[in-house]
């Protein structure tokens, strides 16, 4: 399918059908539902998320995890293995996989990243943002960092024993640091996230 004005909205799709659409307006699977993602990204969103991707990228040289940059397909899942069957199919801004066996091919991963970044536009509206939490949520990402161009802000939310997220303290912003357990030795500046923006 070449037009993105042929797919009937308000039926379900899988993985299978998401991979075989040709044309160039980027879409999520949410359930089975299409989901149009904004526009492309302003210049502050492409250089924080870019920003982030390099910092971590330097850290990950030699080390065991991968860093992805979208658009990167991430397919949420329980136990589905076939393409027919996935029906949740998301382009994180940044993720990070430490178990390289979800890794499926150059364009995707099968299974929740160890870490999800998501770099909010003014596009965005609260809905998409309480959606895509809620998803990470669901399926098991440990690691959730929000980031706010505008505020210059970051929120951490780490996943607890009960599968929910727990905002880890306040706010970062300039002047604090970010580590992670999911990457040991990692530090990261919120000065170096917002490099260029301030």
């Amino acid at each position: 399918m070449y037009n993105i004005d042929e797919l009937d909205l308000s039926k379900t799709y899988s993985y299978a059908d998401y991979v075989s659409w040709r044309f160039e307006e980027r879409l999520e699977l949410i359930r089975g539902k299409i989901f149009k993602m904004c526009p492309a990204p302003s210049g502050d969103h492409q250089t924080v998320t870019g920003n982030i991707f390099g910092e971590i990228y330097q850290f990950l040289k030699d080390k065991q995890c991968r860093v992805f940059i979208a658009p990167y397909d991430v397919r949420l899942v329980r136990n589905e293995k076939s393409d027919k069957k996935v029906k949740t199919v998301v382009q994180p801004d940044v993720c990070v996989i430490c178990d390289l066996a979800k890794i499926t091919d150059q364009r995707s991963c099968l299974g929740a990243p160890d870490l999800v970044v998501e770099v909010l536009s003014p596009g965005n509206n609260s809905k998409e943002i309480k959606i895509k939490y809620d998803l990470y949520e669901e399926f098991g990402v440990k690691e959730y960092w929000m980031v706010y161009p505008d505020e210059l802000s970051l929120v951490k939310y780490v996943l607890n024993s009960e599968g929910k997220f727990n905002p880890e303290g306040r706010a970062l912003t300039l002047g604090d640091k970010l580590t992670t357990p999911i990457l040991p030795g990692f530090e990261l500046s919120l000065d170096d996230v917002f490099r260029n923006l301030i």
